[in-house]
């Protein structure tokens, strides 16, 4: 047991987020890791961190609802953005807590885009998304 923690394969590990990185610095590309491409115009990667808390409160408030085609408008008046968070099936129960997904809809700059997600409901019975991606329409 000693010999498979001290030999054979070593890693190497950078303490960036410890120790502070310097903004000049540019990160190591590898040869089979690409850089994301540019986010478009409608795309998830362009929710502001702002817009995004104003979009998470919302959906916190609509999920907690249980009545049928509830849907929650949200508005972040510092950048113009806007939408609505709507459930999109009754909860349920995943690694024993309480789950639902929803739809998000992103109006900025004059485009509109469709999220998907999901949230659910873990610390203090207050709702954590999980997960939230453009939505993939077929």
């Amino acid at each position: 047991m000693l010999g498979l923690g001290t030999g054979g394969c070593s890693l190497s590990y950078r303490l960036d987020s410890f120790l502070g990185k310097s903004k000049e610095e540019t990160p190591e590309t590898t040869g089979s890791i690409h850089p994301a491409p540019a986010a478009q115009p409608g795309d998830a990667a362009m929710l502001r961190p702002d817009d995004l808390a104003f979009a998470t409160a919302a959906a916190t408030e609509v999920l907690t609802r249980t009545d049928q085609n509830a849907s929650q408008p949200w508005e972040n008046p510092a950048t113009g953005a806007r939408g609505t968070v709507t459930p999109t099936a009754d909860a349920y129960t995943q690694d024993g807590f309480t789950c639902r997904d929803f739809l998000a809809s992103y109006v900025h700059d004059g485009s509109e885009s469709w999220l998907q997600g999901g949230a659910c409901r873990v610390h203090q019975g207050k709702w954590t998304i999980r997960n939230l991606r453009p939505l993939k329409r077929s």
